[in-house]
Parts: structure tokens; C-alpha cells; sequence
């Protein structure tokens, strides 16, 4: 838990960990509906609204929370401590919030202030932008767009198809474009869409975070504002100053956190649920509780450090996001995406050894190590866990700049 800190800090985390407390009780009462109808239930997501949890992470001058890095964390703890499934998605939303210091103040308003629904969608660019005067054609098909169920606007990250000015997406001209332009990634812009103008495939059949309703989603042909689009080579800089920015902090540089707490609560849940199985249970043919093994004492206590090991690494790096964030850089960037990919091994390892240890207790599927085991190792899976950040923050000690993927 993000204790440390200031006694600002410290109170504005108890304030909204009140929050999930108030909550909690609906969560509780709904979440085998969740994990059964692979969508979280309207009961809930009314609940988390009415608590504010859904724009915590949005500017006050948009209608939102602006709560620290650190509080944020801890509410994402505490929510998948509960229900995994309802921490992915207002992670997702915390982090699809960020743009919102991107976007043109008047679009922000009217996404994140005058509409009370999700801001989610697809951050992966799939689709195709077509530059057209006063905005984009957009196309395309987008996977994985946790909350979309729950959705007012969703966001169309796409490659960029051609230029308004002519030139091309690497920003060569059209005629002279060379090798070295033809190196560069594709512009990308994330594009933003009301959700009633797409179509949705119910296709999220996941073995963990099944309440998240991550379905794929499709836009045919829509014509999308310039001022409803970002820039995706913005989001590696913090925003541009503003009196309404929320936080001097970059895009890429927010997201590593709201995967990596939700991954640290299951595991957290995991450590509190396995006393309960193994101070009871006698194992087959045996004459001594699991609790009572060595074995079991020493891999209970092994996955204790990691998850708290976890914790610290990511509090490390909040700390530093809140103290640094406006230099931001690369030190930064590396920082993050350290912390994140460790919390995402070291849970995995201590929810893998919980699960082996209780044995035949945590195979009933509902039960609270199935569904810890389940959820994190789909956790994990996200691309700001994955193991390949080990090998770019690597690359980047040895020298190099810090790439998003080789």
C-alpha cells in the first residue's frame, strides 16, 4: 500500500480508499454476474460513478479527481483486491484519461465533464486515418477494449494514411521519400468516436479478467474532427502547459502503472486468501495441516517478499513520477517501465507458488487462487508488463535510446 509520503498524499489515499470501501459491497454482490456474463454489470459501474473512481484520474477543470499518482495506485489495489476485472477497466479509463491533457480543452470538457459514461477503446493502432480537410476517414477494426460495454466515446488509435499537406506519414514528401523515411514508424493518431457509431463483436472469451467485456469493435468510414485527434507522437512528452493540465506526466509514462496495480492487488488477494486454505486442510493421506509444513511456511513467506518487494519497486517509481515528472525523459521512462515489468514477474511468481502450494484446494474454478491465477497471468500479458521491457530498459542502460519495442 502507497503509504509514504506527505501527509497531503497520505490523507487525499485514505479519502479515496473510503471510496472502494463504499463500493465494495456492490462489487462483492455482483462479481460472479461479472465473471459469468463476461461483463461487468450496470449496479457497479453506478456505484464507481457515483464515488467519482471513473475520473480520478482526470483534470478538476474537466470534472475529475486529479488524484495523485501514488492514490490512484492504492485504488487500484484495493479494487482488485476485490474484483480484477473492475481494476483493469478503471485503469484503463485512468489511462485513456491522460489524454484529456492532450486534446483540446473544449473536447475534453465535453468528453470527460459532460458526459458521465467510460472514455475507452483501442490504443493499439489497427486502424487507418485518412487525412481529409477539417479531419480524418477513419477505418478499421480494434481488439481488447476493456469497458467498452460501459462506453459514451472510444478511442481509434490508427496509422496515418497520408497527410493533409502532401507529405507522407514519416513525414518525407511524397515523391522524394528515401530510405531514411521509410525507416521511421508510421505517424499515428488516436482518433476519438462516439461509441454508438461503431459496431461491436462479442468476441472476449478470455481464461482470466473475464468481466472486463473486452470485446473488438469496428468503425466503417467515419469522419472524425481534427479536434477530436491526438497526435501519437505527443504522448512520449509530458502535455503542454496548461492552467487546466492535470498532470505534467507523459502518456506512456502513466500506463505502466494502472496494469501494474492491478497485477499487485490480485497478488496481494492471493497472499490473503491462502491462510484460510492452508491453516484447515490436511492433504490426502496426510497427518499434518499445509499449514503446519516447513514447505509451505518457507513458499508462503518466498511470495510474501515478492509481492512486497513488488510493492516498493512501484511506490519507488510513483514517487519519482510525482518528484521528476516535469523533466520527464528518458531516466524516467526507463524507471517506470522497470518497476512495471518486475511487478508483473514478481506476481506471477507469487501467485504461481500460492496456487502450487495449495494444491487441489485452488483448482475449483471460483475459487478465489483459480480466479488470482486466472486474472494475473491475463494481467501480464499486457504489453506494459511484458518481459520485453526487461530487454529495452536494458538496451538503454548499455546506451542505446530507450525504444517502445525492436
Amino acid at each position: 500500500m502507497f503509504w509514504s509520503g506527505s501527509a497531503h498524499s497520505h490523507e487525499e489515499t485514505k479519502q479515496w480508499l473510503a471510496r472502494v470501501d463504499a463500493v465494495t459491497p456492490v462489487l462483492t454482490q455482483e462479481r460472479e454476474r461479472t465473471e459469468r456474463e463476461r461483463v461487468t454489470s450496470p449496479a457497479v459501474l453506478d456505484a464507481l460513478r457515483e464515488q467519482g473512481i471513473h475520473r480520478m484520474w482526470v483534470s478538476p477543470s474537466f470534472g475529475g479527481g486529479g488524484v495523485s499518482v501514488r492514490t490512484g495506485s492504492a485504488v487500484l489495489q484495493a479494487l482488485a483486491r476485490v474484483d480484477a476485472s473492475v481494476a483493469w477497466q478503471m485503469g484503463v479509463q485512468g489511462v485513456i484519461s491522460r489524454m484529456s491533457d492532450y486534446l483540446p480543452e473544449q473536447v475534453s470538457r465535453l468528453l470527460f465533464a459532460e458526459s458521465d459514461g467510460l472514455v475507452v477503446g483501442g490504443i493499439n493502432p489497427t486502424g487507418q486515418a485518412e487525412a481529409v480537410p477539417g479531419g480524418y476517414r477513419l477505418r478499421g477494426r480494434w481488439s481488447f477494449a476493456s469497458g467498452s460495454t460501459h462506453a459514451d466515446w472510444l478511442v481509434c488509435a490508427s496509422t496515418l494514411t497520408n497527410a493533409a499537406d502532401g507529405t507522407n506519414p514519416a513525414g518525407g514528401t511524397e515523391v522524394a521519400a528515401g530510405a531514411e523515411d521509410a525507416a521511421r514508424p508510421p505517424a499515428t493518431r488516436m482518433l476519438f468516436v462516439p461509441a454508438d457509431a461503431v459496431r461491436f463483436d462479442d468476441d472476449w472469451r478470455s481464461m482470466g479478467l473475464r468481466g472486463t467485456g473486452s470485446v473488438s469493435f469496428t468503425a466503417d468510414d467515419l469522419f472524425v474532427p481534427a479536434e477530436f485527434c491526438v497526435d501519437g507522437s505527443l504522448l512520449r512528452r509530458p502535455p503542454q502547459d496548461r492552467p487546466s493540465r492535470g498532470y505534467p506526466i507523459a502518456y506512456y509514462d502513466f500506463g505502466p502503472f494502472t496494469t501494474a496495480s492491478t497485477a499487485l492487488g490480485i497478488a496481494q488477494d492471493a497472499l490473503s486468501a491462502f491462510p484460510g486454505i492452508a491453516v484447515g486442510a490436511v492433504p490426502a493421506r496426510g497427518t499434518q495441516t499445509l499449514a503446519a509444513s516447513h514447505t509451505v511456511q518457507a513458499g508462503l513467506a518466498r511470495a510474501a517478499g515478492l509481492v512486497r518487494a513488488a510493492e516498493l519497486m512501484l511506490e519507488d517509481a510513483a514517487n519519482h513520477a510525482e518528484l521528476r515528472c516535469p523533466l520527464g525523459g528518458e531516466d524516467l521512462s526507463a524507471l517506470i517501465r522497470l518497476a512495471a515489468a518486475t511487478v508483473g514477474e514478481h506476481t506471477v511468481r507469487a501467485v504461481d507458488s500460492l496456487h502450487s502450494l495449495a494444491g487441489t484446494r485452488s483448482l475449483a474454478e471460483g475459487s478465489r487462487l483459480d480466479r488470482c491465477f486466472r486474472d494475473v497471468h491475463s494481467a501480464v500479458a499486457h504489453i506494459t508488463l511484458a518481459p520485453t521491457n526487461f530487454e529495452m530498459v536494458g538496451a538503454y542502460l548499455l546506451g542505446d535510446a530507450l525504444m517502445m519495442r525492436r
